[in-house]
């Protein structure tokens, strides 16, 4: 094999707690990953050299900073059969919208590596590259609903092969995961739904309607442009969502629909005034990983 294509899903958070700050300055949490047939598109090809050479469409991540590269500096240290390879991105996931972007393609990066040089790593060793790069990353290695707890590496599988639809609006503003953490960490008054167990019985029983009422994140409580989330919401309710919510730190919001048809009604009537997605939950159905 010299190359070869795989697609970075991203993730939707159905439920966000956060249990606490650790003395690592990380936090634990709570939550349920969804993985959405949104995605980028990563191609990677073996060289002649023994250099690292990424393009990728968005030019402010096409540099040495990014995790692909860091992932790419790990294996190589610790697998001598890895050369050259120049590595092409094609980017569809939003950034600053907490959907795991960065992260998924960490993930996705690792699978293909370990599958173009034959690396065998284990279910194991993949999971502690994955969180020595980032604590979303291990979650991502996943395309299914999971629930992830620690910091998210604790990962519980979920049985469902539940395909439900979703519109998604990344609004005109980025939301710093860093920043968001801080004003969690400031409010002494956080009052959280604990809706894991729900969410679950929704996923396991195909139940949109138990799914809608327990969608829950705790970021909403503390995000600065509370009434531009809130408004977009109410839009997305307007046209037909069960339910809406803001996935991860932020910023981007999605709507749960009963079905296709209304989604992309949803989609249809919001598209040329926001940034707007329509996709579906993923659940890959042989396996767990990639």
């Amino acid at each position: 094999m010299e190359e070869i294509y795989i697609k970075a899903r991203a993730k939707v958070n159905l439920n966000l707690e956060i249990l606490g700050k650790r003395e690592d300055n990380y936090h634990n949490l709570e939550s349920i990953f969804q993985k959405v047939n949104l995605y980028d598109e990563i191609y990677i090809k073996k060289t002649e050299t023994d250099d690292f050479k990424l393009n990728i469409n968005v030019k402010e991540l096409n540099t040495k900073e990014n995790i692909i590269y860091k992932a790419y500096v790990k294996l190589k240290e610790q697998y001598k059969v890895i050369n050259g390879i120049e590595v092409t991105v094609n980017k569809k996931i939003p950034m600053q919208a907490g959907m795991a972007g960065g992260s998924t393609d960490c993930a996705a990066f690792i699978i293909a590596m370990n599958k173009l040089f034959d690396l065998k790593l284990t279910k194991k060793e993949i999971d502690s590259l994955g969180k020595s790069l980032g604590a979303d990353v291990v979650p991502c290695f996943y395309n299914k609903a999971v629930k992830a707890e620690g910091i998210g590496e604790m990962i519980t599988s979920i049985d469902t092969h539940f395909k439900y639809y979703m519109v998604i609006i990344k609004p005109e503003m980025d939301c710093n995961t860093k920043e968001m953490y801080q004003k969690i960490d400031a409010k002494k008054d956080l009052k959280q739904l604990h809706t894991t167990e729900n969410i679950i019985k929704a996923l396991e029983n195909n139940d949109v309607q138990l799914l809608a009422n327990n969608l829950y994140n705790v970021f909403e409580e503390v995000i600065q442009e509370k009434e531009m989330m809130q408004h977009i919401k109410k839009e997305l309710m307007k046209k037909g969502a069960l339910q809406a919510l803001m996935t991860g730190s932020g910023s981007c919001i999605y709507g749960i629909f009963e079905d296709k048809q209304s989604a992309k009604n949803a989609y249809l009537a919001l598209k040329d005034r926001y940034q707007t997605y329509i996709c579906t939950s993923y659940n890959v159905k042989k396996g767990e990983m990639f």
